[in-house]
């Protein structure tokens, strides 16, 4: 098929890649213009424009895609079809009509729950149990077209935002290279959405970031590992030189009780007010990521310390 592929991060750079090895003609790519990246805040492309250019594709990275000359650039590509994954931009009607099949997107949840730009997070977070990706013919609306082709996977409880997103990029991968020759033939089956069920996975916020020990333990560990590894949960624990960052980046529920922020041993278990947190992966400001016992080697959290 005849494609534009419409996508940002690497979440997207999984799909392009199967779509070109399927022998798919990837005419034009499209993706966020560069942004600052890195402790130098240096302007750097998007994964995907990266990886395409490296393919030697053709890449278009405009700031929006609603003015007359985008537009008009993307009506003359003369598409089969346009496939957007994680792209990050609303398109208008003339847009989403231009290919000759429609525009498909590859979503990251079951819809119509997590509609939005942050279906994984949210579902981690919300304790769901099982996820997945579904391909969607785009409408005007947010995520609320008709979906064509599923895949699902569970979320275990040590699963965390990350490891989610890793295996649904692999899974939304082989879903779109397995839908779009359906969608060619026109045998691909439409089903609309259900109207009940409709939940929106609002943007992550710096202030859900921050790790609130008086809520239930199961409620930290999810915010925990839905943050997990970007942007990281936090906390602030007591130093000689003042109180220091930590991201907490896995943890698992354990049956203790406390005062919420208090370590109850030696191996950071921490109090919340109901049942207590094994804080199992760490970060602290200006180091990388460890495991438990290398952390507490070289930066000890004792019994009785108060974390905020």
């Amino acid at each position: 098929m005849r494609l534009a592929f419409l996508g940002t991060p690497d979440f997207a750079v999984v799909s392009l890649a199967a779509l070109l090895e399927a022998g798919h003609d990837i005419v034009c790519v499209y993706s966020q213009p560069p942004a600052p990246r890195g402790r130098g805040q240096s302007l750097r492309p998007s994964p995907v424009q990266a990886f395409a250019e490296q393919h030697g594709l053709t890449v278009r990275a405009p700031k929006s895609m609603k003015s007359e000359e985008e537009i008009a650039a993307f009506v003359a590509l003369d598409l089969d079809a346009a496939v957007v994954v994680a792209f990050g931009q609303i398109l208008k009607p003339a847009i989403l009509e231009a290919p000759r099949l429609g525009c498909f997107n590859l979503h990251g949840s079951i819809l119509p729950r997590w509609r939005g730009a942050a279906p994984i997070q949210r579902a981690v977070m919300a304790g769901d149990a099982v996820t997945g990706v579904q391909v969607m013919r785009m409408s005007e609306g947010l995520d609320e077209g008709a979906v064509l082709a599923t895949a699902t996977t569970r979320i275990s409880q040590y699963d965390t935002a990350g490891t989610v997103h890793d295996r649904l990029a692999e899974l939304g991968a082989r879903l779109l290279v397995e839908t779009l020759p359906a969608i060619a033939a026109g045998t691909a089956v439409e089903t609309p959405q259900s109207e009940d069920g409709v939940t929106y996975a609002r943007k992550i916020t710096p202030a859900e970031a921050r790790i609130d020990w008086t809520r239930p333990a199961e409620e930290v560990d999810r915010q925990i590992r839905g943050l997990s590894p970007f942007p990281g949960a936090w906390f602030e624990a007591p130093s000689s030189r003042g109180p220091v960052r930590v991201k907490a980046l896995l943890s698992r529920v354990e049956d203790a009780d406390g005062t919420p922020g208090m370590a109850l041993d030696d191996g950071l278990l921490i109090a919340c007010s109901d049942g207590a947190v094994r804080l199992l992966e760490l970060q602290r400001e200006g180091k990388g990521r460890q495991a438990a016992e290398a952390f507490v080697r070289g930066f000890a959290v004792p019994a009785g310390t108060a974390l905020a």
